[in-house]
């Protein structure tokens, strides 16, 4: 493994929360001084940092995180500052300045924002700061979450150029079990590829504090690998793991990054754009895109689910519903529903002026 230069490390939720819900300021003091060693060293490290909510909550002194929005936007509100002003502290204290950098999925999914958010992050970066990124939590909504930081961490990765994502957990890693009830539970050490029996193992492991869970990391493992950047998730609570894991040593599960990534364009398919509805396909059509190399045609949608518009991002989804693919459509949701399972030579009798043959053509499809 070549020793990357620029890192994101994720910190979970779990690993700055003491068992109450409050911050773990020792395990917080030991991951930045650990980072603040890697930046000594002439390295560019970002941290993804969860535990706004974890530590609004404490100061507001609730029993138990909130369930409604409104009332956990305002305790992240509050957190999120008392949360920078810590990193700010501990990072002080070894002479490096931090920037506090807010985000939604907008701002990776629409060009002038993601320049801005790039541009912004790399200036921090050239300053010698830490940029501390967390969702703006305080405002974001269903249509412009990310929904938890494991896959906030993985677009950060691809904003920033990092060469590669750690997450931070209280889980050592990928497990072939749950490690904390399943005694017989082993460690995975290495994943060179990410198939549906890795994603099975990944179960619903979570967090009583954090929104993120083992499915969250692997699908923020597939997003950095499928763009040649490999992925670590450790115990966030060892000393010194940022440093060990990018000194090269093995410690928890390594992600490989693919043998063959995604191009630029594809990559922005796949995870860049915010998908507005679900084609569903049949079997044949799902081979021929899986294996073919082949277009999506009206032959083969069986189902449309949701309303969008030409050009828009949708998802692919198999008989199970198993979402397989993410591309660009040609056709409008209700001209979809119209032409589904109809052949290419009927379509300009349904759509008059259509001229697309493809509902989704091959170069503007990601396979995930």
């Amino acid at each position: 493994m070549r020793e990357p230069k620029r890192i994101v490390v994720k910190v979970g939720t779990a690993v700055i929360s003491d068992p109450s819900g409050r911050l773990d300021v020792p395990t917080m003091t030991s991951i930045v001084e650990d980072v603040g060693r890697i930046v000594k060293q002439g390295k560019k490290a970002l941290i993804v940092s969860s535990g706004a909510i974890a530590a609004g909550v404490e100061r507001l002194g609730l029993q138990k995180r909130p369930s409604s929005i409104p009332k956990l936007q305002a305790a992240a509100s509050i957190g999120q500052g008392l949360l920078v002003h810590r990193y700010s502290e501990l990072f002080g204290r070894q002479g490096i300045p931090v920037g506090q950098v807010l985000v939604t999925q907008f701002d990776t999914t629409h060009r002038q924002q993601y320049l801005n958010a790039r541009n912004t992050l790399s200036r921090l970066l050239d300053y010698g700061a830490v940029p501390i990124i967390n969702e703006n939590d305080t405002t974001a909504v269903d249509e412009i979450k990310f929904g938890d930081n494991d896959t906030l961490a993985a677009m950060v990765t691809l904003l920033a150029g990092a060469d590669m994502l750690v997450l931070l957990s209280d889980i050592p890693g990928l497990h072939t079990g749950d490690p904390r009830v399943d005694e017989r539970a082993k460690l995975l050490h290495t994943i060179e590829e990410i198939d549906e029996k890795v994603e099975a193992l990944a179960g619903g492991v979570g967090s009583k504090f954090g929104r993120g869970g083992m499915v969250t990391k692997i699908q923020a493992a597939k997003i950095v690998t499928s763009a040649g950047i490999p992925m670590v998730i450790a115990d966030g609570r060892q000393p010194g793991i940022v440093g060990r894991i990018v000194s090269g040593e093995r410690v928890g599960t390594y992600f490989a990054p693919a043998k063959k990534s995604l191009a630029a364009k594809k990559l922005w398919i796949a995870y860049g754009r915010i998908p507005q509805g679900t084609v569903v396909v049949d079997d044949g059509a799902r081979q021929a895109l899986c294996f073919g190399g082949r277009s999506l045609l009206p032959a083969g949608v069986t189902k449309v689910e949701g309303r969008f518009d030409v050009g828009d991002a949708v998802d692919i989804a198999d008989s199970s519903g198993r979402v397989f693919a993410r591309g660009l459509t040609n056709f409008t949701s209700h001209e979809l529903a119209e032409i589904k399972g109809r052949r290419t030579d009927e379509v300009a009798g349904i759509v008059p002026g259509q001229e697309n043959e493809e509902v989704v053509h091959r170069d503007c499809l990601a396979l995930l």
